[in-house]
């Protein structure tokens, strides 16, 4: 009929239930998706040698699962997902088409057979990044890792059931145990090179924008006037010069703060005409950034001045703060800086700050991570010398931990000198992850969804670390008895239960 609009069904994202992986298969009644794989592929392994079942549990008690509505997408998509996106260092959009086109990525997933159609859009990828958040990440990475220290425990006690009783005479071995091995770095942000000329002209023109929004001709009596032409072509006979004197770059600041100044001048004055705040939140959001960008600008203009606390460095991302390194390359990096612990090959991420901080203040924190992970101090710490202060030399001490790095005094008085080669598995890991794994360039814009961003790339270390290593088939018994232990005594609890109800939820919907 005329005026009637036929109605148009949109083809859902298949969402494939989630089995977990201690259900037993009998010998010959695999289906035909798992007969057809290698078992040597690298997803293969991977998905044998993650424990589904509880990391599935940690993202559930996390997100929590409604009743209603269509039934969740499988918590395994979510997460293997996000391990598939860092290990092959992809975009959000690639990563989607990838596992659309790969029958391996999808076992890796879950999948029961091959589908060519998209698991989910592209875009709820960053969803999935705010829903999990870094804490969760760090709990999945702690209990994958917990099984590698519970297989190496069970493996050094059935190798030498003997020698516990013939060392009854001896005297009782340190409690400390291990190597500590700490160091921090930077993880850049995806963002342009903050110039204080290219920031003060980005805000000029995001002010353009919303004096153009707020502007009513009917409360208005005439909208105020930006010289955004002028504006821009002040901006532009400086930044396109090839060299450009002190004296040059200050005039062209100087002309780009009055014409911002102006700006907001004339934004306050049409709020005033309102009685709420008739911008967005995003928009309300750069209005409160501008006028704190200009503040800090304007203080560092009238003192001849390059730096101040806080300082903003993107108007779009303004969490990110200026990290000195003092490296060749880049003295000043733009973005999160981390300290990581790496003990026996795996990598903990301890710290992450926005802010520049000193992490020789807080060594004595790690080294209490350390024993709150493994139940004891370490044995051996190899850091930098900003760790080595006097302090922290006389705290180690106490606790009986050796401290491997530069001793103090005259180089020629000391006889036992530090290798500099003995640093390089944390520096490697650093390089691996920056270059293999983007951490090198963070492309995720929000505060929360970055710092998931870099420890997703924490966990995909740990988790090539630990497919190297050549106990994968017993880990697999492991992981499968352990969580076949949990089901039976009931431990799983809420995750299970969710995922019960999950799996009733998509049998009615079936029906």
């Amino acid at each position: 009929m005329h005026g009637f609009m036929s109605k148009t069904h949109k083809k859902l994202a298949p969402t494939p239930k989630y089995l977990s992986p201690a259900q037993l298969t009998l010998e010959g009644f695999e289906t035909p998706f798992e007969r057809s794989l290698n078992p040597q592929n690298r997803w293969v392994v991977l998905a044998r040698l993650i424990p589904w079942d509880e990391i599935c549990n940690i993202y559930l008690k996390h997100t929590g699962i409604s009743p209603t509505g269509r039934p969740p997408i499988s918590p395994r998509i979510v997460l293997g997902s996000l391990i598939i996106k860092h290990l092959c260092n992809l975009d959000d959009r690639e990563t989607v088409d990838q596992i659309s086109e790969n029958i391996y990525m999808q076992y890796f997933l879950g999948y029961s057979s091959f589908s060519d159609q998209a698991p989910f859009d592209s875009s709820l990828m960053t969803d999935f990044r705010k829903r999990l958040g870094m804490d969760q990440v760090n709990a999945i990475n702690d209990r994958i890792v917990s099984l590698k220290a519970r297989f190496e425990s069970q493996q050094d006690e059935a190798a030498q059931p003997e020698e516990k009783d013939s060392s009854e005479d001896k005297d009782p071995e340190p409690d400390n145990k291990g190597r500590l091995i700490m160091d921090a770095t930077a993880c850049p942000q995806d963002i342009a090179y903050p110039t204080d000329l290219d920031l003060l002209s980005g805000a000029r023109e995001k002010t353009e924008q919303l004096i153009d929004k707020i502007y009513y001709p009917q409360l208005h009596i005439q909208k105020p006037r930006t010289y955004r032409q002028v504006a821009r072509k002040r901006y532009l006979h400086t930044a396109q010069k090839k060299n450009k004197s002190k004296k040059v770059i200050r005039k062209s600041v100087g002309s780009q703060l009055r014409f911002l100044a102006r700006n907001l001048r004339s934004i306050n004055t049409m709020l005033d005409s309102y009685e709420q705040i008739p911008l967005e939140p995003k928009d309300h959001k750069y209005l409160l950034v501008i006028n704190t960008l200009f503040e800090q600008q304007k203080q560092m203009y009238d003192n001849h001045s390059h730096s101040i606390e806080n300082r903003i460095v993107s108007i779009h991302q303004p969490h990110v703060r200026p990290i000195v390194r003092g490296k060749s390359h880049a003295k000043v990096e733009f973005g999160a800086k981390i300290h990581v612990s790496l003990i026996d090959g795996i990598s903990f991420l301890d710290e992450l700050s926005w802010e520049a901080f000193n992490e020789g203040s807080h060594m004595m924190d790690y080294v209490e991570r350390y024993k709150k992970r493994f139940g004891f101090y370490p044995k051996e710490v190899l850091a930098d010398q900003i760790y080595c202060t006097r302090s922290n030399r006389a705290a180690l001490k106490e606790k009986r931990i050796k401290l491997l790095a530069k001793p103090l005094g005259r180089p020629s008085a000391v006889s036992i000198h530090l290798s500099p080669g003995e640093r390089n598995p944390i520096e490697g890991k650093f390089g691996q992850a920056k270059t293999g794994y983007g951490l090198n360039r963070i492309r995720a814009r929000l505060k929360g969804t970055s710092e998931t961003w870099i420890a997703s790339i924490i966990l995909v270390l740990n988790l090539v670390k630990l497919a190297g290593l050549g106990v994968l088939s017993l880990m697999d018994r492991l992981v499968r008895s352990f969580s076949a232990m949990l089901m039976l005594h009931g431990t799983i609890g809420f995750g299970m239960k969710i995922l019960s109800r999950q799996h009733l939820c998509l049998c009615e919907n079936e029906n």
